[in-house]
Protein backbone atom coordinates (compact mmCIF):
# COMPACT_ATOMS: atom_id res chain seq x y z
CA UNK A 1 0.00 0.00 0.00
CA UNK A 2 1.50 3.34 -1.06
CA UNK A 3 1.19 6.60 0.87
CA UNK A 4 -1.74 7.87 -1.17
CA UNK A 5 -3.71 4.72 -0.39
CA UNK A 6 -2.76 4.93 3.30
CA UNK A 7 -4.03 8.48 3.56
CA UNK A 8 -7.30 7.54 1.90
CA UNK A 9 -7.72 4.58 4.27
CA UNK A 10 -7.00 6.69 7.35
CA UNK A 11 -9.62 9.23 6.30
CA UNK A 12 -12.08 6.45 5.58
CA UNK A 13 -11.59 4.97 9.05
CA UNK A 14 -11.89 8.28 10.87
CA UNK A 15 -14.89 9.21 8.75
CA UNK A 16 -16.65 6.03 9.87
CA UNK A 17 -15.51 5.91 13.51
CA UNK A 18 -14.94 9.58 14.33
CA UNK A 19 -11.50 8.83 15.78
CA UNK A 20 -8.47 6.62 15.25
CA UNK A 21 -5.61 5.33 17.37
CA UNK A 22 -2.05 5.10 16.06
CA UNK A 23 -1.54 1.49 17.14
CA UNK A 24 -4.86 0.40 15.66
CA UNK A 25 -4.05 2.09 12.36
CA UNK A 26 -0.52 0.67 12.24
CA UNK A 27 -1.88 -2.84 12.64
CA UNK A 28 -4.59 -2.34 10.02
CA UNK A 29 -2.22 -0.79 7.46
CA UNK A 30 0.68 -3.12 8.29
CA UNK A 31 3.11 -0.23 8.79
CA UNK A 32 5.02 1.16 11.74
CA UNK A 33 3.41 3.51 14.28
CA UNK A 34 5.94 6.17 13.24
CA UNK A 35 4.62 6.01 9.66
CA UNK A 36 1.05 6.43 10.88
CA UNK A 37 2.05 9.42 13.02
CA UNK A 38 3.66 11.11 10.01
CA UNK A 39 0.57 10.42 7.91
CA UNK A 40 -1.75 11.81 10.58
CA UNK A 41 0.45 14.89 10.97
CA UNK A 42 0.23 15.43 7.20
CA UNK A 43 -3.57 15.16 7.20
CA UNK A 44 -3.80 17.47 10.20
CA UNK A 45 -1.66 20.07 8.39
CA UNK A 46 -4.30 20.02 5.64
CA UNK A 47 -7.07 20.48 8.22
CA UNK A 48 -8.62 17.12 7.37
CA UNK A 49 -8.51 15.89 10.98
CA UNK A 50 -7.41 16.97 14.47
CA UNK A 51 -4.44 15.27 16.11
CA UNK A 52 -4.81 13.95 19.63
CA UNK A 53 -2.46 12.22 22.01
CA UNK A 54 -2.05 8.75 20.52
CA UNK A 55 -4.20 9.31 17.44
CA UNK A 56 -6.64 11.71 15.80
CA UNK A 57 -10.30 12.68 15.73
CA UNK A 58 -12.55 14.02 13.00
CA UNK A 59 -12.09 17.75 12.68
CA UNK A 60 -14.54 20.41 11.61
CA UNK A 61 -13.92 19.54 7.96
CA UNK A 62 -16.09 16.65 6.77
CA UNK A 63 -14.89 13.93 4.48
CA UNK A 64 -16.89 14.74 1.38
CA UNK A 65 -14.81 17.70 0.26
CA UNK A 66 -14.61 17.87 -3.51
CA UNK A 67 -11.08 18.20 -4.84
CA UNK A 68 -9.46 16.88 -1.69
CA UNK A 69 -9.84 13.22 -0.78
CA UNK A 70 -13.37 12.35 -1.75
CA UNK A 71 -13.47 10.05 -4.74
CA UNK A 72 -9.71 9.59 -4.80
CA UNK A 73 -10.16 5.88 -5.41
CA UNK A 74 -12.32 6.66 -8.44
CA UNK A 75 -10.12 9.28 -10.11
CA UNK A 76 -9.67 7.32 -13.32
CA UNK A 77 -13.38 6.53 -13.56
CA UNK A 78 -14.32 10.16 -12.90
CA UNK A 79 -12.03 11.40 -15.66
CA UNK A 80 -13.51 8.99 -18.18
CA UNK A 81 -17.01 10.00 -17.10
CA UNK A 82 -16.03 13.65 -17.46
CA UNK A 83 -14.71 13.15 -20.98
CA UNK A 84 -17.95 11.44 -22.00
CA UNK A 85 -19.98 14.25 -20.44
CA UNK A 86 -17.93 16.94 -22.18
CA UNK A 87 -18.80 15.46 -25.57
CA UNK A 88 -22.45 16.38 -24.96
CA UNK A 89 -21.67 20.09 -24.95
CA UNK A 90 -21.98 22.39 -27.97
CA UNK A 91 -21.13 26.06 -28.40
CA UNK A 92 -23.79 28.43 -27.17
CA UNK A 93 -25.18 26.10 -24.51
CA UNK A 94 -26.12 27.11 -20.98
CA UNK A 95 -24.83 24.51 -18.52
CA UNK A 96 -25.63 23.94 -14.86
CA UNK A 97 -23.34 22.27 -12.32
CA UNK A 98 -23.78 21.33 -8.71
CA UNK A 99 -20.77 20.54 -6.54
CA UNK A 100 -18.83 17.31 -6.27
CA UNK A 101 -15.72 15.53 -7.42
CA UNK A 102 -17.23 14.26 -10.66
CA UNK A 103 -18.92 17.50 -11.69
CA UNK A 104 -15.66 19.33 -11.03
CA UNK A 105 -13.93 16.93 -13.42
CA UNK A 106 -16.69 17.50 -15.99
CA UNK A 107 -16.25 21.28 -15.81
CA UNK A 108 -12.50 20.88 -16.30
CA UNK A 109 -12.95 18.56 -19.26
CA UNK A 110 -15.31 21.01 -20.94
CA UNK A 111 -13.04 24.00 -20.30
CA UNK A 112 -10.07 22.10 -21.74
CA UNK A 113 -11.73 21.40 -25.10
CA UNK A 114 -10.11 23.51 -27.87
CA UNK A 115 -13.44 24.63 -29.32
CA UNK A 116 -14.31 26.26 -26.01
CA UNK A 117 -11.04 28.14 -25.66
CA UNK A 118 -11.61 31.00 -28.09
CA UNK A 119 -9.73 34.17 -27.27
CA UNK A 120 -12.44 36.33 -28.77
CA UNK A 121 -14.45 38.93 -26.92
CA UNK A 122 -17.68 36.90 -26.74
CA UNK A 123 -18.07 33.84 -24.47
CA UNK A 124 -19.00 30.61 -26.27
CA UNK A 125 -20.57 28.92 -23.23
CA UNK A 126 -22.53 29.97 -20.16
CA UNK A 127 -22.05 28.07 -16.90
CA UNK A 128 -24.35 28.40 -13.90
CA UNK A 129 -23.11 26.82 -10.69
CA UNK A 130 -23.56 26.86 -6.93
CA UNK A 131 -20.14 25.22 -6.45
CA UNK A 132 -17.55 27.71 -5.24
CA UNK A 133 -14.59 25.63 -6.42
CA UNK A 134 -15.98 25.23 -9.95
CA UNK A 135 -16.72 28.96 -10.13
CA UNK A 136 -13.19 29.72 -8.96
CA UNK A 137 -11.64 27.58 -11.70
CA UNK A 138 -13.87 28.86 -14.51
CA UNK A 139 -13.77 32.54 -13.59
CA UNK A 140 -10.49 33.01 -15.48
CA UNK A 141 -11.81 31.42 -18.70
CA UNK A 142 -12.57 34.24 -21.11
CA UNK A 143 -14.60 31.95 -23.37
CA UNK A 144 -17.00 31.01 -20.55
CA UNK A 145 -19.64 33.31 -19.11
CA UNK A 146 -19.87 32.35 -15.47
CA UNK A 147 -22.94 32.79 -13.29
CA UNK A 148 -22.44 31.89 -9.66
CA UNK A 149 -25.44 31.66 -7.36
CA UNK A 150 -25.51 33.41 -4.05
CA UNK A 151 -26.27 31.52 -0.89
CA UNK A 152 -24.74 30.14 2.26
CA UNK A 153 -21.50 28.22 1.71
CA UNK A 154 -21.27 24.69 3.05
CA UNK A 155 -17.58 24.05 3.84
CA UNK A 156 -18.18 20.30 3.62
CA UNK A 157 -18.95 20.45 -0.10
CA UNK A 158 -18.05 23.97 -1.36
CA UNK A 159 -21.70 24.39 -2.40
CA UNK A 160 -23.86 27.49 -1.92
CA UNK A 161 -27.30 26.65 -0.60
CA UNK A 162 -30.38 28.34 0.78
CA UNK A 163 -32.87 30.96 -0.36
CA UNK A 164 -30.37 33.21 -2.16
CA UNK A 165 -29.10 30.34 -4.30
CA UNK A 166 -32.66 29.38 -5.12
CA UNK A 167 -33.58 32.93 -6.15
CA UNK A 168 -30.91 32.95 -8.87
CA UNK A 169 -31.80 29.51 -10.22
CA UNK A 170 -35.49 30.40 -10.42
CA UNK A 171 -34.58 33.08 -12.97
CA UNK A 172 -32.47 31.02 -15.40
CA UNK A 173 -32.99 28.29 -17.99
CA UNK A 174 -30.40 25.59 -18.69
CA UNK A 175 -29.76 23.37 -21.68
CA UNK A 176 -27.95 20.74 -19.63
CA UNK A 177 -27.68 20.20 -15.89
CA UNK A 178 -24.78 18.02 -14.77
CA UNK A 179 -25.58 16.58 -11.37
CA UNK A 180 -23.16 14.83 -9.07
CA UNK A 181 -25.01 12.65 -6.56
CA UNK A 182 -24.28 10.63 -3.45
CA UNK A 183 -26.51 7.79 -4.66
CA UNK A 184 -28.79 6.97 -7.58
CA UNK A 185 -31.22 4.08 -7.85
CA UNK A 186 -33.32 2.89 -10.81
CA UNK A 187 -36.54 3.01 -8.77
CA UNK A 188 -35.90 5.64 -6.10
CA UNK A 189 -34.04 8.28 -8.13
CA UNK A 190 -31.06 10.50 -7.26
CA UNK A 191 -30.04 11.41 -3.71
CA UNK A 192 -27.73 13.65 -1.67
CA UNK A 193 -26.66 13.30 1.95
CA UNK A 194 -27.66 16.85 2.88
CA UNK A 195 -31.15 18.23 2.42
CA UNK A 196 -30.02 21.80 1.63
CA UNK A 197 -27.82 20.56 -1.20
CA UNK A 198 -30.59 18.30 -2.47
CA UNK A 199 -32.99 21.25 -2.62
CA UNK A 200 -30.65 23.26 -4.86
CA UNK A 201 -29.82 20.20 -6.97
CA UNK A 202 -33.56 19.63 -7.47
CA UNK A 203 -33.96 23.20 -8.67
CA UNK A 204 -31.04 22.82 -11.10
CA UNK A 205 -32.74 19.74 -12.53
CA UNK A 206 -36.07 21.54 -12.77
CA UNK A 207 -34.56 24.44 -14.73
CA UNK A 208 -32.81 22.21 -17.31
CA UNK A 209 -34.02 20.82 -20.62
CA UNK A 210 -31.91 17.69 -20.00
CA UNK A 211 -30.60 16.26 -16.74
CA UNK A 212 -27.34 14.32 -16.83
CA UNK A 213 -26.33 12.43 -13.69
CA UNK A 214 -22.59 11.76 -13.52
CA UNK A 215 -21.69 9.09 -10.96
CA UNK A 216 -19.16 6.32 -10.63
CA UNK A 217 -20.53 2.79 -10.32
CA UNK A 218 -20.08 2.67 -6.53
CA UNK A 219 -23.01 5.10 -6.20
CA UNK A 220 -25.47 3.05 -8.23
CA UNK A 221 -28.29 1.09 -6.63
CA UNK A 222 -28.44 2.93 -3.31
CA UNK A 223 -30.04 5.95 -1.72
CA UNK A 224 -29.15 8.66 0.78
CA UNK A 225 -31.02 10.97 3.13
CA UNK A 226 -32.52 13.56 0.77
CA UNK A 227 -33.95 12.93 -2.68
CA UNK A 228 -32.91 15.22 -5.51
CA UNK A 229 -35.24 13.97 -8.22
CA UNK A 230 -37.08 10.89 -9.40
CA UNK A 231 -35.67 8.53 -12.01
CA UNK A 232 -38.18 9.93 -14.49
CA UNK A 233 -36.44 13.30 -14.27
CA UNK A 234 -33.06 11.86 -15.32
CA UNK A 235 -32.40 11.85 -19.07
CA UNK A 236 -28.91 10.36 -19.07
CA UNK A 237 -26.70 8.55 -16.57
CA UNK A 238 -22.97 8.52 -17.27
CA UNK A 239 -21.08 6.01 -15.17
CA UNK A 240 -18.04 3.77 -15.49
CA UNK A 241 -17.71 0.33 -17.04
CA UNK A 242 -17.70 -1.29 -13.60
CA UNK A 243 -21.47 -0.80 -13.32
CA UNK A 244 -23.38 -4.04 -12.79
CA UNK A 245 -25.22 -5.04 -16.00
CA UNK A 246 -28.45 -5.70 -14.08
CA UNK A 247 -28.41 -2.18 -12.69
CA UNK A 248 -27.73 -0.69 -16.12
CA UNK A 249 -30.67 -2.64 -17.53
CA UNK A 250 -32.87 -1.48 -14.65
CA UNK A 251 -32.10 2.17 -15.38
CA UNK A 252 -32.79 1.67 -19.07
CA UNK A 253 -36.14 -0.01 -18.30
CA UNK A 254 -37.06 3.16 -16.40
CA UNK A 255 -36.31 5.26 -19.49
CA UNK A 256 -32.84 6.48 -18.50
CA UNK A 257 -30.20 6.31 -21.21
CA UNK A 258 -26.93 4.96 -19.78
CA UNK A 259 -23.44 5.69 -21.08
CA UNK A 260 -20.55 3.57 -19.78
CA UNK A 261 -17.25 5.45 -19.83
Amino acid sequence: MDRHERLDTLLEIIGQQGRIEVEQAAEKLNVSPATVRRDLDHLASRQLLTRTRGGAVAGNVAYNLPGRRRGARHTGENRRIAEAAARLVNRGMVLGFNGGTTTTEVSRAIAARPEFNDRGSSPVLTVVTNAVNIAHELAVRQSIRLVSTGGVARPQSFELTGHLAGMVLEEVSLDLAFLGVDAVDPLRGAYAHHEAEAAIDKLLAHRAKRVVVVADSSKLGGYAFARICSTLDIDLLITDSGAEPDLVSAFELEGVRVTLA
